[in-house]
């Protein structure tokens, strides 16, 4: 508390408040040009994103002895009725102009085929172009397609021409990233201008906090910038979309606590300068508490297995560490500033009456009283009936012909090749073993059921070596991204592991996606746990107490099923996605527990506040008269912010954005407000145990602003 009222004195005093707002201002103008840079500091190559020890890891290593890095882009031409001889020449020609490509990548002179479905009146055919990887993984990809397409042409008179195979979703995928910095930037501050504008009724006190987040994220984006240059931290474009969201999020939630405990104290006081240490004196340990749980929560992610969630942490809790900072003193600093004609047409007067003790909120706090445990029983029963839609839930991958909203043109093409092609061409198994076994390795490869024999990539005598291993490829019969194609991999793998002194490993795209499964399996047994210990004893160090922070904990895990379980009935029966990715439930856990649960914080500290002055049960119904309306708007902000995911056209993204969106709405609507509020109304003044506020009521203390006016 010492170090909060220092912080609250350093910040509003009456020369060092501009002294704060003079230092963010030299801050954010020497961040601002780091920020616009984060985009070329991003790794989105593939290594960036699996797991570091995993078998198609270790395969991507070392086939950069043999080639660089590449993915093919497969070009697909089709005609129902049979390729004629014009069709023909036109692909023969179209070959020979992708051979003297070498745009971005592009290793035209290393072009395959035409390889045609059938000898005698093909219908179709394939020509596959390796694509150099680099750093810049997808983000190079886009443009190499295109300098592809350009090449080809879009077909016509009956004849489809589409691009496929890993390059082309790759393209696709970049082209549904880009401009995702300014989507949800424009997204997510819309969606705050609009909920601070219902909030505060003012045209003029919403661009406060506006400035604030703003700050807040140029910052942080020139912080991670410069980590990743120099200090190796991994950034992508997952976890730098997401960065933004988190920093918008959170840092108005911790301006909007802010606002409403100033607003309280600029009744009571008439010096706002007083006003404001008074609010950050008693919000602040809400707010660092808040900020402390998120933070620690995403460093959790450190233990991660795979690479971009382990990226994400720092990312994440660096973000959130800055608004926090921002919010904690340029946000209050320009408040004071501004003074009270901020909050014009509502303008907190000196000695006006609190409307939050009349307010709607007040009169629930009340209602609940009466019967609170009827109350929490049946909204406890509730919430459970409701995350049995968690039966529905089919985390275990989305096949790429599903992971888009629309359908772009690899997906198309990737349903036109299996029409006339085994599944897997263009996305073959890549395999590594030691030269001597090479050719047995092939043998047991070609053996399985699901591997086209024909599509063994090694030539007797003739397959490249390098460093005792060779490498070569196989193709399966089932698309690359599905589930029979993973199993095939399996197989594969247990196969050729068995050949003696082979040491053969098999990688490719099929079983990065494999490993990605299994690592995110992993991290999810690993990391939900840890977060909620995390959660657990920030809250105890916080409360001082061990029963209040294990119910507001299950009670967080009840609103997390029941929004996994309502998000799974709408992605099934509304929205009729194809499944979600297996990362999905530790990334909601992680977002929904950590900032979740500053509701529960900004709740209970204030109820402990006022069980000191008044007893724990009528301070639990003056603690949500004064919180309810700053924490419903904070949870609207929060729930817009993290809807702003669906503006992307990727479903993965959406199903994120959907059900965190929704279990905030349930935290704040349902779980703090009628949940929480009855259980700490039955429980009584136990929930402090073992506190010495257990074995007490507080008795009434007038305020000190009731007794002795500040006068300025």
């Amino acid at each position: 508390m010492t170090v909060n009222r220092n912080i609250a004195h350093l910040v509003c005093g009456r020369r060092a408040k501009w002294v704060v707002v003079a230092l963010w201002l030299l801050v954010l103008f020497l961040v601002a040009p780091l920020a616009q840079k984060l985009n070329d500091a991003q790794d989105n190559d593939a290594q960036s994103w699996l797991p570091g020890s995993a078998e198609s890891t270790q395969v991507l290593s070392l086939s950069e002895d043999f080639r660089p890095e590449q993915i093919p882009a497969v070009v697909v031409y089709a005609r129902d009725g049979g390729l004629t001889v014009r069709d023909r020449q036109q692909i023969a020609q179209d070959v020979a102009q992708l051979r003297t490509l070498h745009d971005h990548g592009v290793r035209g002179a290393e072009t395959r085929g035409p390889v045609f479905d059938r000898p005698a009146a093909p219908r179709a055919a394939q020509i596959a172009v390796p694509i150099t990887m680099d750093a810049s993984g997808w983000q190079r990809i886009s443009p190499a397609v295109d300098s592809i397409r350009d090449r080809v042409g879009e077909g016509g008179a009956g004849l489809v021409v589409h691009i496929t195979g890993p390059g082309g979703t790759s393209a696709d995928f970049a082209k549904a990233f880009e401009g995702i910095d300014s989507t949800l930037l424009f997204s997510a501050m819309a969606v705050v201008i609009v909920m601070l504008l219902l909030t505060y009724r003012s045209p003029i006190l919403l661009f406060v906090p506006l400035i604030g987040v703003v700050v807040a994220l140029f910052t942080a984006q020139a912080l991670i910038y410069l980590l990743a240059r120099h200090a190796g931290l991994t950034v992508n474009g997952q976890s730098a979309g997401i960065l933004t969201v988190l920093v918008f999020g959170a840092g108005t939630d911790y301006a909007l606590l802010l606002v409403a405990r100033y607003r309280e104290e600029l009744r009571r006081h008439e010096d706002r300068h007083v006003a404001m240490r008074r609010a950050l004196n008693r919000a602040g340990p809400a707010v660092l508490a808040s900020g402390a749980t998120v933070v620690l929560s995403m460093l959790v992610l450190l233990v991660a297995e795979m690479n971009s969630t382990r990226g994400l942490g720092p990312v994440a809790a660096i973000g959130v560490l800055v608004a926090l900072l921002v919010m904690l003193t340029l946000f209050p600093a320009l408040l004071v500033c501004l003074g009270r004609w901020i909050f014009w047409p509502v303008i907190p007067h000196f000695g006006s009456a609190d409307p939050t003790e009349r307010g709607v909120w007040a009169r629930m706090g009340r209602r609940i009283a009466r019967r609170p445990r009827l109350v929490w029983s049946v909204t406890a029963v509730v919430l459970a009936a409701l995350s049995l839609g968690l039966f529905q839930l089919r985390a275990s991958g989305i096949p790429n012909a599903d992971a888009f909203t629309n359908t772009p043109d690899s997906i198309t093409g990737q349903q036109v090749s299996a029409r006339y092609f085994p599944a897997g061409t263009g996305d073959p198994l890549v395999i590594v073993s030691n030269a001597p076994q090479a050719e047995r390795v092939g043998r047991t490869v070609a053996a399985d059921p699901a591997v086209v024999p024909a599509g063994i990539g090694i030539p007797p005598g003739t397959a490249p070596v390098h460093d005792g291993k060779v490498l070569f490829e196989a193709t399966m019969r089932d698309p690359a991204d599905s589930s029979a194609a993973k199993a095939t991999v399996q197989r594969v793998r247990d196969a050729v592991h068995a050949v003696p002194g082979a040491d053969a490993k098999v990688g490719g795209g099929t079983a990065a996606l494999l490993d990605m499964d299994n690592a995110q399996t992993h991290d999810n047994y690993l990391v939900i746990p840890l977060v909620l210990a995390v959660v657990l004893l920030v809250l105890g160090v916080l409360l001082r107490a061990l029963v209040a922070p294990l119910l507001l904990v299950g009670t967080v895990v009840l609103s997390l099923a029941t929004a996994l379980g309502l998000s799974a009935l709408a992605f099934r029966y509304v929205f009729d996605y194809a499944g979600e990715d297996v990362a999905f439930p530790l990334f909601v856990f992680v977002f929904l527990v950590a900032l979740g649960i500053d509701y529960n914080i900004f709740l209970t500290t204030r109820v402990r506040e006022e069980a000191i002055r008044q007893g724990t049960r009528p301070g639990v119904v003056t603690a949500l008269a004064a919180t309810g309306a700053v924490i419903t708007s904070a949870g609207l902000v929060l729930a817009g912010t993290f809807a702003a995911l669906g503006t992307l056209p990727m479903v993965g993204f959406a199903e994120i954005g959907f059900a965190v969106a929704l279990g905030v709405l349930l935290d704040t609507f349902v779980v703090r407000s009628v949940l929480v509020t009855s259980l700490f109304l039955d429980v009584g003044k136990k929930v402090w145990w073992p506190h010495r506020l257990a074995h007490r009521d507080g008795t009434p203390v007038p305020r000190q602003s009731e007794v002795s006016r500040s006068g300025g």
